[in-house]
């Protein structure tokens, strides 16, 4: 009565590392207990079962649904990550469970846990909808029971390179069930292992500096396209998926206002604000419409049709060239020379720099923002484009939309002039994945030199809007600049009585805060872009942040104090006592 069974062998999933080597994603052994409905009683078998092993009544049942739903044959997972006691006191008894098999295979965990959660994702169950999804699906995900596949991340987007394929084994079975001996064996192909370009370091403290905080931050190499980090915050602990996260985390995740499942870095999308301004400023340059010396005057606010245009500071900025209009962040100015040079050539330069593109990054869910044209709006709204719709573009708001890594590719292509691109993955296998040269964008270097110059301004003249969260080292000064985004429309009879603070508004009507810098100015390495939801002003919730992963990226895990500004030294000698390094105490949300 001996018989032959033949099952396919999960292969060994691929790892994932980070660019120094450091394992972000690793395979442990995973102790589990397999049941199919081919020899007796499922129901009494389980039952028998249940006095060796904790199983419920619900438990059971679920088992015995899975069992009728598959054919007689195919396993299902009865119970895995026991303890060794537990495994060998059903792998003893095991021939008197008809359909019983214990088993020790692999199982996903990550080391990092809520430090990489959003880039590397985390593995699951396959699903009826994954099948559904899939012209020919892998036998694996069919009749391999609970096989995990990649669910968000790079998991997901990577699941056929670290996926590997099955082996097979042949195994002569008696009668009661017991396997007497393995006829044949076919071992299978592991996963691809990948190396990441992100530093776990410094991915690890972008996370914690975020902390408290609705928040990402994109750091990329700009000479490689690299991107050495990548945060959105809160995070979660991937663990919890791979194990089954129970429907009370489940729905404290999806429930928080924070909106912690979600990568803000490539998902969100957010009108730019002044950080695009150094885009109006190009597209001015290139199209002989701007000299950097020519200046318009602000007195606070401006006539736009029949309607009055106002800019940030009540009583205006007086006479504002290029560089000071960048360094003061002046709206008058960006209304003036946005009408001049007009909708379709800031929309192109804002293309080329990266705005308005989706970016080919291994993740799920990756927008590409909106650069809207005089088309765009035809054809989505039915309406012609007006003389207000480039007045509110040339300062970022209107119908303008960009996510943090759009905002970081610009700013790195505004430091190099080149077309650099991001790239997550640094090698497959040990095969090294080297990026093309990036082209030249072709802009003047007159225009790149103005927009620089506004840049470095904004983070160290003393006037600049950045000027708190310079870099204080000379040989390594950043230039950059400061945004601030609206959610909400500001009325003209709430500018006679005086503009709501952000601070006494409720958290979701406050305004975004952001920044965007490169640094060293004479030699560029990297490009930042931070975004703190409903945080307020650039300069006093963003800035701070993108400085200190700035000076983290730049000098390593122990930055001199001398990187600082002196105002915040004693700040950072604070948080170092305190254990946080220089990342941010978490601060309570209220």
């Amino acid at each position: 009565e001996n018989r032959v069974n033949e099952h396919l062998i999960a292969p060994s999933r691929g790892l994932i590392f980070d660019r120094q080597g450091h394992l972000i994603a690793v395979n442990q052994q995973n102790y589990r207990v397999l049941m199919s409905r081919e020899r007796g009683n499922p129901a009494d078998t389980l039952m028998q079962l249940s006095r060796l092993i904790e199983l419920s009544p619900e438990r059971r049942a679920r088992i015995l649904r899975d069992l009728y739903d598959r054919r007689a044959f195919q396993k299902v997972t009865v119970a895995e990550h026991m303890s060794w006691e537990e495994f060998a006191r059903v792998a003893a008894n095991s021939p008197a469970l008809p359909g019983v098999e214990t088993e020790v295979g692999l199982s996903r965990h990550y080391p990092e846990a809520a430090t990489f959660a959003h880039l590397v994702g985390y593995v699951g169950p396959v699903s009826d909808y994954d099948l559904s999804q899939l012209e020919n699906p892998d036998p694996l995900l069919r009749e391999v029971p609970d096989f995990q596949i990649g669910k968000n991340g790079i998991e997901r987007r990577l699941e056929d390179n670290l996926r590997g394929s099955a082996g097979i084994s042949r195994v002569e079975i008696n009668a009661s069930g017991r396997i007497i001996r393995e006829l044949e064996r076919v071992e299978g192909r592991s996963g691809e292992d990948l190396q990441l370009t992100v530093d776990s370091g410094l991915q690890d403290f972008t996370q914690r500096r975020m902390e408290g905080e609705s928040a990402a931050t994109v750091v990329m190499d700009v000479q490689t396209g690299d991107l050495v980090a990548m945060a959105s915050a809160p995070s979660f602990d991937p663990n919890n998926f791979v194990f089954g996260i129970s429907t009370g985390d489940w729905r404290a995740l999806n429930e928080d206002e924070y909106r912690p499942l979600y990568n803000k870095a490539v998902s969100g999308v957010y009108p730019p604000g002044s950080t695009f301004k150094m885009v109006v400023a190009l597209a001015a340059m290139e199209a002989g419409l701007v000299n950097p010396n020519e200046t318009v005057f602000c007195g606070g606010s401006i006539m736009v049709g029949n309607r009055r245009a106002h800019c940030w500071r009540r009583g205006g900025h007086g006479r504002m060239n290029l560089r000071d209009s960048l360094k003061s962040s002046c709206d008058i100015y960006y209304y003036d020379i946005a009408q001049r040079v007009g909708i379709d050539r800031i929309s192109a330069t804002a293309n080329r720099l990266g705005i308005g593109i989706r970016h080919d990054v291994p993740l799920p869910a990756v927008r590409a923002g909106n650069m809207p044209d005089r088309e765009w709006k035809q054809r989505v709204h039915g309406e012609p484009w007006l003389i207000g719709d480039t007045v509110n573009s040339g300062i970022g708001q209107g119908f303008m939309l960009a996510s943090p890594l759009e905002l970081c590719v610009m700013t790195a292509r505004l430091a190099t002039g080149k077309e650099v691109s991001p790239r997550l993955v640094r090698s497959v296998n040990g095969v090294p994945q080297t990026p093309p040269e990036p082209a030249d964008l072709g802009f003047s270097a007159a225009g790149l030199a103005a927009v620089r110059g506004g840049m470095f301004a904004v983070s160290n003249d003393r006037r600049g809007t950045a000027y708190r969260s310079r870099i204080a080292d000379p040989e390594i000064q950043m230039a950059g600049k400061t945004g601030t985004s609206q959610v909400r429309r500001i009325t003209e009879a709430e500018r006679r009585t005086g503009v709501f603070r952000n601070e006494d508004l409720p958290w979701n009507r406050r305004d975004h805060a952001l920044f965007v810098a490169y640094a060293p100015y004479d030699n560029p390495r990297y490009a930042i872009a931070t975004i703190v939801e409903h945080g307020g002003g650039g300069s006093r919730a963003a800035a701070p942040i993108a400085q200190d992963v700035l000076i983290r990226a730049l000098y390593g895990p122990e930055p001199p104090l001398e990187a600082w500004p002196a105002e915040r030294r004693n700040e950072i000698r604070e948080r170092r006592r305190l254990g946080f390094d220089s990342a941010s105490v978490q601060r309570d949300r209220a």
